[in-house]
């Protein structure tokens, strides 16, 4: 068993990962929400080689104009081939080359390269930039990647999958009012649960009221009295919709304490676990010894829950060295930025914000390492071993599942082709242009 587990970890650690098959099938929609607003107030991309250094070995400085130059992704490539060889004067010099696109005129591509060469120039001169750690955890970031999760279907269609799978879990028909309870580990604003009841409220034929319990759990000083708002904006949802809501806040709970007493948890209740956009954040064993990532998968097994849902950017950034990380933040963050371009009318104020948000999330990717580099996103086959080596056991989305996620896709009122959805080992795939962006899975 041991033996076993070193291969697995071997595995999990090798960053030789190929992107996933391209048997791409039907298309999505975009729908608008109110509920973000009411909460807060404040072109097909080409994709750099696999194998970058073997792409740019030839290239060299003077290949370059000696004049400023709008840059592009092969410069960008020349760059960050400089710096991984540890050449920084030559990447300097480049990058004193290169010019910036006025922001009222960039396109999708120019803002992809702008945040690149801003994410190269941080990491040759970190002191001389701001701080792109710190501000992943600030407001104006977490309201960015909210409104990025209300505006692309490939993370909105990821949360309606993660309840679908939730609600197929409970198996509840509602005649005698059964119950069950949610634990979240990154409610965000709520959003995916004002669509769970309505989803649920859809399905209730008991006279029997349904009763559910979401249990919110967070590290964050402060965020006690935002979920409790969070909270109150959901009960008198469930109440409109004939739900009875038990809404609980967890807050500065310790890894090593978390169980289902801690929870408040029932010992016969029904227990769905949901993971979505959570554990790309938790630092695993490349960061630290305590390796708090998978710790958290242990303990949440521990709970012996009905379902655990997953939903993850597909990205090999975590373990993956300096060059194929910038190749890999080019084809996610580039697909993602050409998407919203392509969907987001440029009048719809939230746009900057999220492209903004995407921005951020590509300069601590590139610019940064160790704790500072806080978001670490895995590929669907690395979370496939690593939910494997916590005991879970992989629960492939059922067909009734995956029919309601493509009903929706084509009933909408607003379709673009460039979104794709596909069934792929065991999860279900969203993309643009043949690029997967999203991975949702349900385990046990």
């Amino acid at each position: 068993m041991l033996n076993s587990l070193r291969e697995l970890e071997k595995q999990l650690l090798d960053d030789d990962d190929a992107q996933g098959g391209d048997d791409d099938v039907s298309v999505i929609t975009h729908s608008n929400s109110d509920w973000l607003h009411g909460l807060v107030t404040p072109n097909p991309n080409p994709v750099l080689s696999s194998s970058p250094t073997s792409s740019s070995s030839s290239s060299s400085p003077s290949t370059a104009s000696t004049t400023t130059s709008v840059c592009s992704r092969q410069t960008v490539l020349e760059i960050a081939t400089a710096i991984a060889e540890g050449k920084t004067e030559i990447a300097s010099e480049i990058l004193a080359r290169v010019s910036q696109t006025p922001s009222q005129r960039r396109n999708s591509e120019e803002k992809l390269v702008d945040f690149m060469v801003t994410a190269l120039r941080s990491r040759i001169n970190p002191a001389e930039s701001s701080a792109p750690a710190t501000e992943l955890y600030g407001k104006e970031h977490i309201i960015s990647t909210q409104l990025l999760y209300e505006l692309s279907p490939c993370f909105k269609l990821g949360f309606m999958a993660a309840n679908l799978a939730i609600l197929d879990a409970s198996g509840n028909n509602n005649d005698d009012g059964t119950s069950f309870h949610v634990i979240d580990f990154e409610i965000g604003e709520g959003g995916q649960y004002v669509n769970l009841l309505h989803a649920l409220s859809t399905r209730r034929s008991g006279k029997n009221p349904l009763v559910v319990r979401i249990t919110a759990v967070t590290n964050i000083s402060d965020g006690f009295s935002r979920l409790k708002t969070i909270g109150d904006r959901l009960s008198e949802l469930s109440d409109r919709l004939g739900i009875s809501l038990k809404f609980n806040v967890v807050a500065g709970l310790r890894l090593s304490d978390l169980s289902r007493e801690s929870l408040g948890c029932d010992p016969d209740e029904p227990l769905a676990v949901n993971l979505a956009f959570k554990l790309y954040r938790v630092p695993d064993e490349s960061v630290c010894m305590e390796n708090p990532r998978d710790e958290l998968l242990r303990r949440v097994k521990g709970l012996n829950p009905s379902v655990v849902t997953l939903v993850e950017e597909e990205m090999n950034s975590n373990t993956a060295p300096f060059l194929g990380r910038v190749s890999e933040s080019c084809a996610c963050y580039g697909a993602l930025l050409d998407s919203v371009e392509s969907t987001v009318p440029s009048s719809n104020s939230d746009r900057a914000k999220v492209e903004e948000g995407i921005g951020r999330k590509l300069i601590n990717a590139v610019a940064c390492e160790g704790i500072d580099r806080v978001e670490r996103c895995e590929v669907f086959g690395k979370w496939r071993m690593r939910m494997s080596m916590a005991g879970f056991e992989l629960m492939p989305l059922s067909e009734k599942i995956a029919e309601s996620i493509k009903s929706r896709l084509s009933n909408g009122n607003r379709v673009h082709p460039g979104f794709t959805v596909k069934e792929e080992n065991g999860g279900v795939c969203f993309g643009w242009m043949g690029r997967t962006l999203a991975v949702a899975s349900a385990w046990r």
